[in-house]
């Protein structure tokens, strides 16, 4: 398991989805929300806002617990630029991530920038961190996984507060528990 922090914690995570193409890219925007979620962030800033998308998500969240939520940005540099923590710009040109790492377990609050094909020069100088997860192409979301996976770990063993169902782990087959939180489904 991964090292956090030295107060035990890790780093409160916001991801930032640059470059989102409303009613081209909404299947790759919900993988990079999924895995955000599932891996511990807190929320997802999506520019440009997409509001559907941000509502199917956050039934998700209603279903499967936790608080995460989605919020609509206008423009990337504005939320870059008001983020109160580092700033993480996940890009296969970066630094690699294992010597990123420790600066950024020790970060209290961190923005993680997920783009797209044509990420704006601008970023890589604003961002406090141009970090690789491998100097190859790959999926913004897998980086998006490795990193959080990283910085922590999964919370709490998967398990999220306020689920209305909740994954009981077996071996075969699936099993899903009605908890009896929230509304019924």
């Amino acid at each position: 398991m991964p090292t956090p922090r030295r107060d035990g914690r890790r780093p409160r995570v916001t991801v930032l989805r640059l470059g989102h193409r409303p009613g081209r890219d909404p299947r790759l925007t919900t993988h990079v929300a999924l895995a955000a979620r599932a891996f511990g962030a807190d929320r997802m800033l999506l520019t440009p806002p997409d509001p559907a998308l941000a509502d199917r998500l956050s039934a998700v969240a209603q279903r499967w617990g936790g608080g995460f939520r989605v919020e609509g940005v206008e423009r990337w540099s504005d939320a870059v630029r008001r983020f109160a923590g580092g700033v993480v710009h996940l890009t296969m040109y970066g630094e690699p991530l294992d010597r990123a790492l420790p600066r950024l377990r020790r970060r209290p609050e961190l923005l993680v920038v997920v783009g797209g094909a044509k990420v704006p020069a601008e970023l890589y100088r604003r961002a406090d961190y141009n970090v690789a997860v491998g100097a190859q192409p790959h999926s913004e979301v897998a980086a998006l996984a490795v990193l959080l996976d990283r910085l922590g770990g999964l919370p709490d063993g998967c398990r999220f507060r306020g689920a209305e169902r909740r994954i009981v782990p077996q071996r075969n087959g699936k099993r899903v528990l009605r908890t009896g939180r929230g509304r019924a489904p």
